[in-house]
């Protein structure tokens, strides 16, 4: 439970009363009781107001807000205001605007706009942490901590490029280390003293991948201790008070892996643009979730609306926003959150939707949404409140790949880490299975199939870790241009796909990269299981030899016509997979839903397509999510009774559920 003292499902957002008159909150807190709003995020963005000069500090308003909340019985995630420095500040301390990748720097502006190795900025931003958390420590009204919102901005500054020595020298021990680790003697780019060494800016060395490797991880720390250096006043003030930071799902500057266990509880802001695959949120949110192995996290932002800042701004259908947000808490979410409570009448996100639109009163169709569902969600109770889903599959996920894989020079400029992730996830989605996404160092153990599509780099520890994961009876898929380098982004001699050659036994040759149009296509040598026939496949082709592997596939066309594509291993116990192209959809679920079937991993439910089933369990207690996506009704068959806790109705034999609806079946 994220704090005892609010022992039900969150539901509130993100409120602006700084934006507003204060004859204006008491409607505001009016129309957050009408709702069902229980706690409201605060303030986010008030550092200007709460701090009008560095020897100046108000926070007068904001006790005034906080006690009015506490009156009116709503709690208060109250945050750090430090992602938006104030004008001030910026003016009185250069240093804290950062240069970004041409070499510029920055103006004041925008938000996040900070250096995060400006000295001036953690000291102010600490100080404000320190005197937020000595005035508020006891207030009532505080069940959580948010610190600033959505980190994630490099910098290429003078001040950077001294931490990232340090950093360099922590890490190496010598410029030696440095030099074979970044292999500088390739065109004569040897280091002989460390202030050669620079930020990579786009006038500088952006040519050297294990550069920019270690400059990403060197960013993604550095910007982990603003957040700690906050993190720590917060904790020793309120020890028993959760604190985080709100993340963005797949956001790639930030190595999420090493932020999570500085996080009492994993938040995240979810904003699928139109038309996204329901398959690749509910990957998001499975990602958010094992972060921290399984523990339930805060959707800490959505819009109850539309969103103001994609290149399509359309209004969610009625049914969808409830919908969306089950589906967080099907995955995990204990709380329901949006941004914002009220609509800001100017600023970028002025056309932001949110609970209050500017209309100003409750007779909208978003309102009446909002308030229902916070209706649902009071009745519900603690009923959901920390149960946890159960997964038999794994898909692995590694910032520091992605990184690494997008930096390497070729083989095709198609080739991206997430869409390939994606593609594995969403096989599985459709099929309703139960997966973890879980990091490569993680334990594997529970689970009977591990999925690890483009794992280009192969850091120290993850092919024992799958070997022995094997080797104990697990079965492993992992995909073409896999194994190829280490975590300096050097290749691994002998021949690809390095460390992972004899697990898989097999010898990768060459890979080769197809054009746009062209394709090949997958035979199968004879039917296993679902996989049968012929399928497409394209983007990359790798050729290879079996070295003990069974090939149960092979290329149709051109040169390699005949070799394998895919093959099975036999390693210990277990079977070591290998695709070794990019295969069309239809593939990818015969092959996933094959491998299920011979472990015994099924659905929960028998439903039609576009319909969402998973499943949270608290102990005895097991909790199906029926989620249907598609606009138009659907029936399906349920195997046994079972009630339904939103409407309580009992349910039995064929059951009808409405387009955009949900059931959560116990």
């Amino acid at each position: 439970m994220l704090n005892p003292r609010l022992p039900t499902i969150w539901y509130g957002g993100d409120y602006n009363p700084d934006q507003w008159p204060e004859e204006v909150w008491r409607e505001d807190v009016r129309l957050f009781k009408l709702a069902g709003i229980n706690v409201a995020t605060l303030p986010v963005f008030g550092w200007a107001r709460l701090q009008p000069a560095e020897d100046r500090y108000d926070f007068d308003w904001l006790d005034r807000v906080l006690d009015l909340l506490t009156e009116n019985g709503i709690s208060a995630c109250l945050a750090t205001p430090t992602a938006a420095q104030p004008a001030w500040m910026s003016k009185r301390y250069p240093d804290i605007l950062p240069v970004d990748v041409t070499g510029t720097r920055r103006r004041h502006g925008r938000r996040v706009n900070f250096c995060p190795n400006s000295p001036n900025y953690r000291r102010l931003s600490q100080e404000m942490a320190r005197r937020l958390a000595e005035r508020y420590r006891e207030h009532p009204a505080l069940v959580a901590w948010h610190v600033a919102n959505e980190y994630g901005h490099y910098c290429y500054c003078d001040l950077c490029a001294e931490a990232f020595r340090a950093w360099l020298k922590a890490r190496y021990g010598s410029l030696d280390a440095v030099n074979e680790a970044w292999y500088t003697s390739f065109w004569g780019h040897t280091f002989t003293a460390w202030d050669e060494i620079e930020t990579p800016t786009e006038n500088g060395e952006r040519g050297n991948q294990p550069m920019l490797l270690d400059y990403d991880r060197f960013q993604s720390d550095a910007i982990l201790e603003c957040y700690l250096g906050e993190y720590r006043i917060l904790k020793a003030a309120t020890p028993d008070v959760p604190v985080t930071t709100n993340l963005m799902g797949p956001f790639k500057p930030l190595d999420y892996h090493a932020w999570a266990p500085h996080l009492d509880v994993v938040s995240w802001d979810n904003y699928p643009p139109r038309g996204a695959h329901m398959g690749t949120v509910a990957m998001r949110h499975e990602l958010m979730r094992g972060l921290k192995d399984g523990q339930p996290f805060m959707l800490m932002e959505q819009t109850p609306g539309t969103q103001n800042w994609q290149a399509y701004n359309a209004q969610k259908r009625p049914g969808v926003m409830r919908l969306w947000s089950y589906q967080a808490v099907a995955h995990g979410a204990d709380t329901v959150m949006f941004f914002q409570l009220r609509r800001s009448r100017g600023g970028p996100e002025k056309y932001h939707s949110a609970v209050i639109e500017h209309v100003g009163h409750e007779h909208t169709r978003v309102f009446r949404e909002v308030a229902a569902l916070g209706k649902e969600l009071a009745d519900l109770g603690d009923t959901l409140l920390d149960a946890r889903q159960r997964a038999r599959v794994a898909l692995l996920f590694d910032w520091q790949n992605w990184w690494a894989l997008e930096y390497s020079s070729g083989p095709s400029i198609l080739l991206e880490y997430l869409p390939q992730v994606e593609k594995y996830y969403t096989a599985l989605w459709g099929q309703n299975i139960a997966t973890d996404v879980v990091r490569p160092e993680a334990d594997l153990s529970a689970y009977d199939l591990v999925v690890a599509p483009a794992l280009y780099m192969v850091r120290p520890g993850v092919a024992a870790n799958l070997e022995g994961y094997v080797r104990d009876g697990g079965t492993l898929v992992t995909t073409f241009f896999s194994g190829m380098v280490n975590e300096n982004d050097l290749v691994t001699l002998g021949g690809y796909p390095g460390e992972l050659r004899d697990l898989l036994g097999i010898w990768v040759e060459e890979n080769d990269a197809l054009l746009p149009d062209e394709s090949n296509t997958i035979e199968m040598v004879a039917p296993l299981g679902r996989l049968q026939g012929s399928y497409y496949c394209g983007m990359l082709c790798d050729v290879l030899h079996a070295e003990g592997a069974e090939v149960l596939a092979t290329y149709g066309s051109d040169y390699y016509a005949g070799y394998p594509v895919l093959t099975r291993h036999r390693y210990g116990q277990g079977w070591a997979c290998y695709v070794a192209s990019d295969p069309d959809p239809a593939f990818m679920a015969d092959l996933l839903g094959t491998l299920c079937d011979e472990r015994g991993i099924a659905a929960p439910l028998s439903v039609p397509e576009g319909v969402e089933v998973t499943q949270r369990h608290k102990g005895d207690a097991t909790y199906t999510f029926v989620l249907n996506h598609n606009p138009e009704p659907v029936r399906f068959a349920l195997p046994a009774p079972a009630r339904d806790l939103l409407s309580g109705r009992r349910l039995e034999g064929e059951v009808d559920l409405a387009g955009n609806d949900v059931l959560i079946l116990a």
